[in-house]
């Protein structure tokens, strides 16, 4: 079975740090591109970062220079390192698995999600 689950979420305040992780098992994980992304309550959900099995590195403007992206393919998982939160980080996170050939998109799988709330 696939199972991609999250961990690290939790309540700080703006200005603060989080460090999320996502444990990967039952995919070939170094075939994989991961990613993180994000849901707000009425919000549509939204790309927060990916990494490739090479390590190249995808941000949109909204976290870039705060966020960083990781991976360990011996250790089967991913992080997200959250620097100088908002309060509009405020989110489920989830981590993502994406695999594709020759433009073919093959697998997609989600974990559970975990809640990032930063407020004072």
């Amino acid at each position: 079975q696939v199972q991609l689950v999250e961990s690290g979420g939790g309540l700080v305040q703006p200005g603060g740090s989080l460090r999320l992780s996502c444990a990967a098992s039952g995919i070939t994980f170094s075939n994989y591109i991961m990613g993180w992304y994000r849901q707000a309550p009425g919000n549509q959900r939204e790309l927060v970062a990916t990494i490739t099995s090479g390590a190249n590195t995808n941000y949109p403007d909204s976290v870039k220079g705060r966020f960083t992206i990781s991976r360990d393919n011996a250790k089967n998982t991913v992080y997200l390192q959250m620097n100088s939160l908002k309060p509009e980080d405020t989110a489920v996170y989830s981590c993502n698995a994406h695999l594709t050939y020759m433009g073919v998109n093959w697998r997609d799988y989600w974990g559970q999600g975990t809640q990032v709330t930063v407020s004072s």
